[in-house]
């Protein structure tokens, strides 16, 4: 596909849409159908991991249990993210809607919307929006959805420890497998989707697989919510076709000066403007949970880097030593180089630690640092040193 400019996307949060008629059109067809529609429609996890949404749904309904859930994951923590936020917000109706498709798909009688707990301030208006979409679909489905607050963890966005979270528990990652469509929520088989994921899946069954197989690229199908911030002259939230090429994005969206761009957040990677041409925001290039951050020339890279390894630092659970040790030693590292202690040359030990950390952490977190540190250290040396 080419691009000659960005393509802005309506589907979120500007279509109207009366859910209670898309979920009597939807609930008329077969499970089979259902999945099969989300399967032909390409839709991969909006989260940031991309895992396709109907094998997911599939996998879940093909497992004997008495019991399973759907889970919508708004622990909405990865720095520079807040498109959930604004979708729980502004279309809950699609979210919930979204929520009961799947639970009509694999059996479960509840789900669960696990909340950011710095989004409390949400909960008076989600809860009348759900109240309200409760009582119109009691014909429907026997399905409930209730809300469960979130701690204030960066840790919880983790589906495994989203659940330990959920059962009262430290919240800390599960040894996989078993994997949540087997052994999720209760040790139950249990869907956890994002939730910009459950509204595409919902718009998805509205307007039938094609409209979103139409959008963005064989890899990379249909559009995604963004949050950009940083040095920009219009700083926001765009629903754009996935595909674009970051060069694009910058000369939709940059100050005319920048130099790199944060994709997909602290656990992201960030693409100096050498590399913008060449680098596809998506899933057969740079994928993305939402995060865009812009830096210009203004910005030092060692202070980003520095700000995201006390994040990490920070918000590591402990559990496992390659994380824990792991981020204080590259704080450590660079503070060392940055003044001189260290030789210039220990860049490449600090780097060969962050990919140790990549291979050898229990859990995404410890695994994603190698990201943000070897793109930054890699591309921005010079910044590192003096």
């Amino acid at each position: 596909m080419t691009y000659n400019k960005l393509k802005r996307i309506d589907l979120i949060f500007h279509e109207d849409c009366e859910c209670r008629k898309v979920l009597e059109k939807t609930f008329s067809k077969s499970n089979d159908e259902i999945i099969n529609d989300i399967l032909e429609s390409g839709l991969k996890g909006r989260g940031g991991a991309g895992f396709p949404t109907g094998l997911k749904w599939k996998f879940t309904a093909e497992q004997p249990a008495d019991e399973r859930f759907v889970i919508c994951n708004a622990d909405e923590g990865e720095p520079g993210t807040f498109k959930d936020r604004e979708i729980l917000f502004r279309v809950p109706s699609k979210v919930f809607s979204g929520m009961a498709v799947c639970a009509k798909v694999i059996g479960a009688k509840k789900g669960y919307i696990y909340l950011r707990g710095e989004y409390r301030f949400l909960l008076p208006e989600l809860m009348k929006a759900l109240d309200a979409f409760h009582r119109d679909i009691k014909d429907l489905i026997d399905f409930e959805i209730l809300i469960q607050m979130g701690s204030g963890a960066y840790i919880c966005g983790e589906e495994s420890a989203l659940f330990e979270s959920m059962e009262g528990k430290r919240g800390e990652p599960r040894n996989k497998p078993p994997y949540p469509t087997v052994a999720g929520f209760k040790n139950k088989p249990t869907v956890i989707n994002n939730v910009e994921t459950l509204v595409y899946a919902f718009m998805i069954c509205k307007h039938g697989p094609m409209k979103f197989k139409e959008l963005g690229t064989s890899d990379s199908r249909g559009s995604k919510v963004f949050s950009l911030s940083g040095d920009t002259p219009i700083p926001g939230i765009y629903e754009l076709e996935l595909g674009m090429s970051l060069d694009h994005f910058v000369e939709e969206f940059g100050d005319g000066d920048t130099k790199a761009v944060q994709v997909g957040g602290a656990a992201g990677f960030c693409v100096p403007r050498k590399k913008f041409r060449e680098t596809i925001i998506g899933f057969e290039g740079v994928p993305t949970g939402g995060s865009m951050k812009v830096f210009n020339s203004s910005r030092s890279m060692y202070n980003v880097l520095h700000n995201y390894l006390g994040f990490f630092e920070e918000e590591s659970c402990g559990q496992c030593t390659p994380c824990r040790v792991g981020c204080q030693q590259l704080i450590k590292g660079i503070e060392a180089v940055k003044k001189g202690e260290k030789k210039a040359a220990y860049l490449d030990q600090l780097l060969k630690l962050s990919e140790t950390m990549k291979l050898a952490s229990k859990c995404g977190l410890g695994q994603s640092v190698a990201n943000s540190f070897s793109s930054i250290v890699d591309n921005f040396r010079e910044e590192m040193i003096y």
